[in-house]
């Protein structure tokens, strides 16, 4: 595991997680700092892509944000994508996937 990786471990570990329960403010945060650490490492710190695709809503348009929360939550087998699902809960996939469909992660991002 690469140090990345424990990094955002360790982060994601240090405040409980359980399915179900509302995305606290606090936790908003530590997920937006995740897209950006983490999700950013592969699809770009602006998330218009790199090793991974762009994560802008206008590459995300016509995808559900089921669909999408299931992409982070599963990943994408057959390629670098891993599955987050012992990291995150069902809730804050979605959190997330309502985050990127909105373009809310960075204020310069747009669509």
């Amino acid at each position: 595991m690469t140090r990345l990786n424990w990094l955002a471990l360790s982060c994601l570990l240090a405040g409980p997680v359980l399915a179900g329960n509302p995305v606290t403010a606090e936790r908003q945060q530590e997920l937006r700092n995740l897209m950006i650490q983490d999700c950013g490492s592969c699809h770009g710190l602006t998330l218009r892509g790199g090793l991974g695709p762009a994560l802008l809503p206008s590459m995300l348009r016509g995808k559900s944000a089921a669909y999408i929360s299931t992409m982070i939550l599963e990943g994408r087998p057959g390629s670098a994508m891993p599955g987050w699902r012992p990291l995150l809960s069902e809730a804050e996939a979605h959190w997330i996937a309502e985050l990127l469909l909105r373009g809310d992660l960075l204020p310069e991002q747009g669509s």
